[in-house]
């Protein structure tokens, strides 16, 4: 492993309660060299003196603008809009590979300040599989805001809790109507975390996969009550459900959940909403005869934050104590540098493992 200096950052959402390396791995990175700075953040889960109890330096929150130039800044969601060159490599989710919004400026800031991008949802293996992903509980979490909601028992603001706790939540009260579920997706990792939610609230639901989608039967996608799609598509298909669809007097879907939130992009397999929901208003009527509501929360694993955290950087911790240019991380770069030429941007000497 080349010689590592990560920092890990304070998110700018005030709803990310996760992270993406907790103290215990945090040890581990620095018990093999890894230097580690981790940003105060009252909002994390994990509280900062953990990670200073570890061996890590702990520093402001934001201060990652001033780091060395070498750093590796290690984040998850999106970065604040200053400053607007962007000099170091970064670790996140950048969403910024499928036209979404805003993805052209944030690569134009990495080629104005000779950084890199090196994206988490691209961070694979040898046959292109996710290395860390959150998926399982986003899918668990989709799912179960769908169930809540359908029953009539989903009130904002979201706020995170445990898992037992959203297990008890689930389950069927005495009496309760039942209702069709479908599940698309059904075999990744996010469609695996939806049947479970669906398992525990007593709901067997179909699922669907490739074999389904292929030529997909419409029609029978909306004769369920609800629809938890799982599916990020890589290539352009025909949307599950279009804008007719919800016009359709006869539709039985009345709740959508969307966990895939691929909103804005060209590949985007619903395009019918042009905003996620947030966590202080969950959930947002379409069409009111007959209803038809939306959900569609893009951080649903920082409902269970502590959970997904510990997943998540279980899978990680790996793959950074081996950062370098070959391997996986080097795929990053390959594909960062790709997206800057797909724009005509040029980055600058960083732009480097």
């Amino acid at each position: 492993m080349t010689e590592l200096h990560l920092w890990l950052r304070h998110e700018a959402r005030t709803t990310e309660r996760r992270t993406p390396v907790v103290p215990d791995d945090a040890r581990r990175l620095l018990e093999a060299g890894v230097a580690l700075t981790v940003e105060d953040s009252p909002q994390r889960v994990f509280a900062t003196d953990a990670y200073e109890a570890a061996g890590a330096r702990i520093a402001p929150a934001g201060s990652w603008t001033s780091a060395p130039r070498d750093t590796v800044v290690l984040g998850l969601k999106e970065l604040p809009d200053a400053p607007r060159e962007l000099m170091h490599r970064h670790i996140f989710f950048g969403h910024a590979y499928k036209q979404q919004p805003g993805a052209r400026d944030l690569l134009r800031r990495f080629a104005a300040g000779g950084g890199a991008l090196l994206d988490l949802e691209y961070l694979v293996d040898d046959h292109g599989r996710r290395l860390a992903a959150f998926g399982y509980w986003a899918g668990y979490l989709g799912a179960a805001l769908a169930v809540l909601h359908h029953r009539g028992r989903l009130a904002g603001p979201l706020r995170p809790s445990e898992k037992a706790e959203w297990d008890e939540a689930l389950r069927p009260a005495p009496g309760e109507e039942e209702f069709t579920a479908l599940v698309v997706g059904a075999l990744g990792r996010s469609g695996r975390g939806a049947r479970a939610a669906f398992g525990v609230a007593g709901v067997e639901p179909g699922c669907w996969d490739l074999a389904e989608t292929r030529d997909l039967d419409r029609t029978a996608l909306l004769a369920h009550d609800v629809l938890v799609n799982c599916v990020l598509a890589t290539t352009p298909v025909p949307p599950f459900v279009r804008e007719e669809d919800l016009d359709d007097p006869g539709r039985r879907l009345r709740t959508l959940s969307d966990v895939t939130c691929d909103v804005g992009s060209p590949l985007n397999v619903l395009p019918v909403y042009d905003r996620t929901t947030e966590w202080t208003d969950p959930v947002r009527r379409l069409r009111k005869e007959p209803p038809f509501d939306l959900i569609a929360i893009d951080n649903l694993p920082s409902l269970l934050p502590r959970e997904a955290s510990a997943d998540f950087s279980a899978a990680l911790t790996p793959v950074l104590l081996d950062f370098g240019a070959a391997g996986p991380w080097g795929r990053c770069l390959d594909r960062f540098h790709a997206a800057c030429r797909e724009l005509g941007l040029t980055a600058g000497e960083s732009g480097r493992v």
